[in-house]
């Protein structure tokens, strides 16, 4: 992967993101902190796995040679996340500071290694596969529990119907 591929596959996930906040969006309030299906995160656990552990902190890891272990643990980001509005806002922040940092991102980043608190290193563009699979993982659970819930989750194709700066054309 090279910067020219790494700014495609980043736009392809911006557009993807919209849909994610868009899906968390469709989600009742009372639903965020509800498993709706045992031994599985919850809807606000996902969101702080996925928004902060994901796709800002391997991000940032990439922009910088290091993914450092979150200061705050995604538990206690799910304590301070009590309602549906702190969610999406946590959502979003994350999203913000990822994108800024993928600005960041070229050839040198993608091919450099990146050290990792899991025992392990990757490269950069190895990295972003992660965000991606990882992403696109629990996105998809997102919308089982959406429809385990009796939510209808939005269209996963409907980019045009995602917020301005997630719909195409629309940068970020």
């Amino acid at each position: 992967m090279n910067s020219d591929d790494f700014t495609d596959a980043w736009d392809d996930l911006r557009l993807r993101y919209g849909i994610y906040l868009r899906l968390l969006g469709a989600l009742p309030d009372p639903l965020f902190h509800q498993s709706p299906i045992q031994g599985m995160r919850t809807p606000a656990e996902l969101v702080a796995h996925v928004s902060g552990t994901v796709v800002r902190g391997i991000t940032l890891g990439i922009a910088t040679g290091e993914i450092l272990a979150p200061e705050e643990s995604e538990s206690d980001v799910v304590a301070r996340l009590g309602s549906k509005a702190s969610v999406l806002d946590f959502a979003l922040d994350s999203w913000d500071v990822a994108a800024a940092a993928a600005r960041s991102v070229g050839d040198r980043e993608l091919a450099a290694t990146v050290r990792s608190p899991w025992e392990m290193s990757f490269t950069g563009a190895e990295a972003f596969g992660i965000i991606r699979d990882e992403f696109m993982h629990h996105r998809g659970q997102l919308y089982a529990y959406s429809r385990a819930m009796a939510v209808a989750p939005p269209s996963m194709w409907r980019f045009d119907q995602n917020a301005p700066g997630f719909s195409p054309g629309g940068g970020g």
